[in-house]
């Protein structure tokens, strides 16, 4: 997503946020490569193994794909159909994008709200992940991520209304 549009402040803030998403994303990745491997090594040569780490890596894989979502949203690089999209005019193009950002923005707070939901059910199970960790806790990935999609489609939004009222020239 482009932010040299957003107020300065703004800016800032997407970029901090961007970094934290980009550095948890590249050290749960390789976590999960480094627990991986170890495990294959252990099972195979000492014929043991790390406890609960079948489970870690579980609950990383969940955290890697939902952070990996967020990344993608962020870099427009999602999953979306643009078969009419790309011959239609820029500001009717621009226009057609913020109804598609609207209701995405919409389907990622609904989700948002029912994981939140989940999350408290979760809580009062008092289920624990990997003997000693909360599952509501291991959650938390669910409402962050599509909160913070659903904040990027916010801002994806307001910017293609401003292209589709010819305020901003069209990507």
């Amino acid at each position: 997503m482009q932010i040299r549009h957003l107020p300065p402040a703004l800016a800032r803030l997407v970029k901090i946020v961007t970094w934290a998403e980009n550095a948890l994303l590249i050290a749960m990745l390789a976590a999960m490569v480094l627990l991986a491997a170890t495990q294959i090594l252990l099972r195979n040569f000492l014929d043991m193994s790390i406890f609960g780490a079948d489970q870690l890596l579980r609950l990383l894989v969940l955290w890697v794909a939902f952070l990996g979502a967020v990344a993608a949203s962020r870099e427009g690089k999602h999953i979306h159909v643009d078969a009419i999209a790309r011959w239609l005019p820029g500001r009717v193009n621009a226009g057609v994008g913020a109804l598609t950002d609207l209701f995405t923005l919409v389907v990622c707070l609904l989700l948002a709200w029912q994981a939140l939901r989940f999350m408290q059910s979760a809580r009062d199970s008092g289920e624990m992940a990997l003997g000693l960790l909360p599952v509501w806790v291991a959650e938390t990935i669910l409402p962050l991520a599509f909160t913070l999609i659903a904040l990027r489609y916010a801002l994806r939004f307001v910017h293609h209304v401003q292209q589709a009222r010819g305020r901003k020239e069209t990507e």
